[in-house]
């Protein structure tokens, strides 16, 4: 009998004989509750945890100088980023650990990173005036109809960094975003005179690993100007413009309004010429930090079934390696930005970050209820409560 109930269930000979012994066998274990042996029924032993508390301390240190990535970006990042801490004695970690890393899934990284997420827990104005001038003569252009497969394509915006009061003069941020690569650029000017916006664009020309080939901004008057209009008929650059009241026609810039300049610079007062330099201190680290290391990940496909839309995303990547993949960037420019990424440890840039957002702080300004400004010293933008969960950039 036993025989043939260890060639009917696959049981091992020792633990057949185990069940058939405790059949129908009933036990209290507690007043009132009685279990009932039963040998149909075979209890499977827990499986045993592969990745340890030794793996998750590795990831937390990784996590947190990648900026807090969600899981899917960070499982795209780890096999490029480990290495290059570990070459560069950022981390100590041993064979098993690190082999672990490099094969972690996304899940399983959530997973891990859970208990450190729920320590962080946790929208904007807009200063846009439309300009009149030459409005008509620039042509609308929507979300859909960029050119996404070409580098040189530019969404740019500003972004007010007032504290909450539009009274008197305060630092912009110029942001400017590839469509093709998300390759971005940030450069700080003093207010949003036509003047400093347009020499923050030509600056952004100049950073470019590609060829500006297409300008589209919102309709504000630091963007629609004779000026930028006769500088891009004469460049041969596409000029267009989103529709009024539509931020989505500016998906792209919008992203990173959030996930560069909202997370790093926050949300904060900053007046003057110090503030501003100091912001485009920050953003010359940000720019080798995010575009060299921070995946981004496109939406490829977008479907929907009566209420219900179901995105789908592609590989993630970062712009740096996006920029290789491009036909459009000569193989000169991808050689000298090989040669400039072999240079870079994230480690030390993200340690930057942490340095001039100290600074930062110091400049910062609060708006009270009456709409004062005051400055304080530990006013820092960037301990705003935010979420880090899923956040894509």
């Amino acid at each position: 009998m036993l025989s043939e109930f260890v060639g009917s269930t696959g049981y091992g000979r020792v633990y057949a004989a185990w069940v058939l012994r405790r059949h129908g066998l009933r036990v209290e274990i507690k007043p009132g509750v009685l279990v009932e042996g039963d040998a149909m029924v075979r209890t499977r032993p827990p499986r045993r945890r592969e990745y340890g508390p030794d793996v998750a301390k590795v990831l937390t240190q990784v996590w947190e100088t990648m900026d807090y990535l969600c899981g899917k970006r960070l499982a795209a990042a780890l096999p490029e980023v480990v290495p290059r801490l570990v070459e560069w004695g950022e981390l100590e970690v041993k064979p098993e650990v690190y082999e672990k890393l490099l094969r972690a899934s996304a899940s399983t990284i959530d997973r891990l990173l859970a208990p450190e997420r729920r320590k962080y827990t946790l929208k904007s104005r807009s200063r846009t005036k439309p300009g009149t001038l030459l409005k008509h003569q620039i042509p609308v252009r929507t979300f859909s109809q960029w050119d996404d497969t070409s580098a040189g394509f530019l969404e740019v915006d500003l972004v007010g960094h007032d504290g909450g009061s539009s009274a008197g003069d305060y630092c912009q941020t110029l942001d400017a975003t590839d469509v093709a690569t998300t390759w971005s650029e940030q450069v700080a000017v003093r207010n949003k005179a036509q003047g400093y916006v347009f020499a923050a664009l030509r600056q952004v020309r100049g950073r470019l690993p590609f060829e500006l080939r297409g300008l589209d901004s919102d309709n504000g008057s630091e963007f629609i100007n004779d000026q930028l209009t006769r500088y891009c008929s004469k460049e041969g650059i596409t000029f267009t413009r989103s529709r009024a009241g539509r931020k989505n026609d500016n998906c792209y810039v919008e992203q990173k309004n959030w996930s560069v300049v909202r997370r790093f610079a926050g949300y904060a007062r900053f007046e003057g010429d110090t503030a501003c330099r100091v912001l485009n201190g920050l953003y010359r680290v940000l720019r080798d930090y995010s575009n060299y290391f921070l995946p981004t990940m496109k939406c490829v496909e977008k479907t929907r079934d009566g209420s219900r839309v179901t995105k789908r995303y592609d590989v993630p990547k970062t712009p740096y390696q996006r920029v290789l993949d491009s036909p459009d960037v000569d193989a000169s420019v991808k050689q000298r930005l090989e040669a400039r990424y072999r240079t870079l440890n994230p480690a030390a840039l993200h340690r930057d970050v942490l340095r001039y957002q100290a600074a930062l702080g110091r400049h910062a300004g609060r708006v009270d209820t009456s709409g004062r400004v005051h400055h304080n010293a530990d006013n820092h933008p960037w301990k705003q409560p935010i979420s880090i969960q899923g956040a894509r950039g």
